[in-house]
C-alpha cells in the first residue's frame, strides 16, 4: 500500500495506544512473575514452551481492545486471529522471549501493532506479504526500555528519535540472530552461523527477536537475521527498525517473514542477504 488510509493524528492514536497496552500488559508479565515459572504448554517442539503468564497477557491485550477498539480484529501468537470489521488488525506478541521469562533472563518484551490490510476470504487473518503496519510498541518490563513508532512518523526510545547507525564494512558489523525450536531448523541455522561468523565482527543472540530488531534503532547492532519470524514477531519490531532508517527484508525479492529477516543499515543489508542466500540459509538442506 502506497497510500494510508489514516491522517497523521490518526496514526499517532493508534501508536498511543499501541503503547499503552503494551506497557499494562508488561506491568502485569513483570510484576506478576512467580519466583519459579512452570510451563503450561508447548508448540512446535518440547522446548517451544508457552507459560501461564503468555496466556494472561495476551488475554489482558484482546480485552483491553475490546473496550478500546471493538470494531477491530485482533491477531495473537496464543489464541490466533479474531476478524473485525474496521480494516485495523492489532497484532499481539503477549512475550516475545518467553524461554527467557522462564529462566528469569530479563530480555524479554511485549508486542502491540496496529495493521491495515485485507483479511482472506476464507477467514484468514490478513497477509504480512501485503499488510502496511500503521503503528506498533515494544515493551521491555524489565528495564522499562520502550520503543514506539508510526508509519511516517519516525521511531522512539522512550520519547528520543532513533536513528541507526553508520554503513560500515561487514567484517566490521556486530550481527544479532535467533534460532528455532526444531532440531532440523536448528542444524541448518548452525551451518550458517559457522559460515557467517568468521566474516563479521561477532554475532549476537539475546532471545527476543522483537528487542534486537529495535536494537538496530539506536546502533546497539549493525544487522540483524533470523529465519522463521511469525507476524507477532516482526510487526512491531519491524516498523521500529525501519523508521529508525533500516531496510527490513527478506531472500530472494520476498518481504521479510517467515522464510527470512534480514535488517539493518540499507547500505550493508544487501551484502548480508547475498551471503545468507549463497549459503542455503531458508532450507533445511
Amino acid at each position: 500500500m502506497t497510500d494510508l488510509p489514516m491522517a497523521a493524528d490518526q496514526v499517532d492514536e493508534l501508536v498511543a495506544i499501541a503503547e499503552g497496552l503494551a506497557r499494562e500488559a508488561g506491568r502485569m508479565v513483570h510484576e506478576g512473575r512467580p519466583d519459579r515459572v512452570e510451563v503450561a504448554a508447548t508448540k512446535s517442539s518440547a522446548v517451544d514452551v508457552v507459560t501461564a503468564m503468555d496466556l494472561a497477557s495476551e488475554e489482558l491485550l484482546r480485552r483491553r481492545l475490546g473496550e478500546l477498539r471493538p470494531r477491530d480484529g485482533i491477531l495473537g501468537e496464543e489464541q490466533g486471529f479474531v476478524p473485525g470489521t474496521s480494516g485495523v488488525t492489532w497484532v499481539v506478541d503477549p512475550i516475545d522471549g518467553t524461554v527467557n521469562y522462564l529462566y528469569g533472563i530479563p530480555s524479554y518484551a511485549v508486542s502491540v501493532a496496529a495493521v491495515v490490510g485485507p483479511a482472506g476470504d476464507d477467514g484468514r487473518a490478513p497477509d504480512p506479504a501485503t499488510w502496511t503496519v500503521l503503528a506498533g510498541c515494544v515493551h521491555a518490563p524489565s528495564d522499562g526500555r520502550t520503543f514506539t513508532a508510526g508509519h511516517g512518523r519516525g521511531a522512539y526510545l522512550d520519547g528520543r528519535r532513533l536513528s541507526i547507525g553508520e554503513a560500515r564494512p561487514l567484517s566490521g558489523c556486530l550481527v544479532g540472530t535467533g534460532f528455532g525450536y526444531l532440531a532440523t531448523r536448528r542444524r541448518s541455522q548452525a551451518r550458517v552461523l559457522v559460515e557467517l561468523l568468521p566474516r563479521v565482527r561477532d554475532i549476537r543472540r539475546n532471545g527476543s527477536a522483537a528487542i534486537e530488531l529495535c536494537t538496530l534503532g539506536f546502533g546497539g547492532l549493525d544487522l540483524f537475521y533470523e529465519r522463521g519470524l511469525a507476524p507477532w514477531d516482526l510487526a512491531a519490531a519491524g516498523l521500529v527498525a525501519q523508521e529508525a532508517g533500516a531496510l527490513v527484508t527478506g531472500l530472494r525479492g520476498r518481504r521479510a517473514g517467515v522464510d527470512m529477516t534480514v535488517a539493518g543499515h540499507p547500505s550493508q543489508v544487501a551484502e548480508l542477504v547475498g551471503l545468507l542466500e549463497e549459503m542455503r540459509a531458508d532450507s533445511d538442506m
